[in-house]
């Protein structure tokens, strides 16, 4: 996806993909940048988002941020978050991606990630072995459909403009644009939900609903506050949502 990558007149400054454990300070952002390396942002604790020209990703707890060389991007940390970083020279591409990606982190790659970043300092041939294992296990690591992409088309971006500013925001399609003065009718707008976004309306607002979900849960929102806040009509079908999407209830969510 060459919208995630930095134009050769651009102006984000290139960092180096470190390697280590951070703990940002909550809400505040990185400013837009990119790496000449590939990254594996593992998340301990705490929410992380991602977001570039086309779109946002959040990794939630025990989950990683995979962010592939030049992508110009910012991370956004939320609750007290625990990352550990691995930096990965652009020529090992394990998932063969262009666009960032959050990885579901099962036992042994989670270990391989906290005892590489955490020995960063170690060049020798045992480092060099466990950065092979941890190739491999990237390889076969499923993805999770957690990018909530960004409309392009001015008239879609007046409609999510006032989703973004509140999930909770129950009206239909036709309704959110005339108050956006979209200037599209239903049937248009959903067709471009479809085909520039790649899923439907009702798909789309779920999925910023279960980001904002995410970030409010590392907060420490209570469960019911958060279906209020983001437009569930009770706990238990946020609670029911919310488990189809990441395999546990939002009670038993990790901080």
């Amino acid at each position: 996806m060459q919208e995630n990558r930095q134009a050769d007149t651009g102006h984000p400054p290139v960092r180096r993909a470190p390697t280590g454990i951070n703990r940002p300070d909550p809400d505040i952002g990185t400013g837009a940048h990119r790496h000449d390396d590939h990254r594996i942002a593992y998340v301990a604790a705490g929410v992380l988002s991602l977001t570039t020209a086309s779109g946002t990703w959040v990794a939630p707890p025990a989950g990683a941020l995979w962010i592939p060389a030049g992508t110009v991007h910012e991370l956004r940390a939320y609750g007290s978050a625990e990352l550990h970083g691995v930096g990965l020279p652009a020529r090992h591409d394990p998932l063969g991606l262009d666009a960032p990606a959050v990885i579901a982190v099962g036992p042994l790659l989670r270990e391989l990630i906290l005892a590489y970043a955490r020995d960063s300092a170690d060049p020798g041939p045992v480092r060099r072995r466990m950065l092979g294992v941890l190739l491999d296990q990237l390889r076969v690591s499923p993805l999770q459909p957690l990018h909530l992409p960004a409309p392009a088309d001015p008239r879609l971006a007046a409609v999510c403009a006032l989703l973004y500013a509140d999930p909770a925001d129950q009206r239909g399609l036709a309704a959110l644009a005339a108050d956006a003065g979209a200037g599209a009718g239903e049937r248009t707008l959903s067709r471009l939900f479809r085909t520039e976004l790649g899923m439907t309306f009702p798909q789309w607002r779920t999925r910023l609903r279960l980001h904002r979900a995410l970030r409010l849960l590392a907060a420490g929102t209570p469960v019911t506050a958060v279906a209020h806040r983001c437009g569930w009509s009770s706990a238990s079908a946020f609670i029911d949502v919310f488990r189809r999407a990441f395999g546990h209830t939002p009670g038993t969510h990790p901080s």
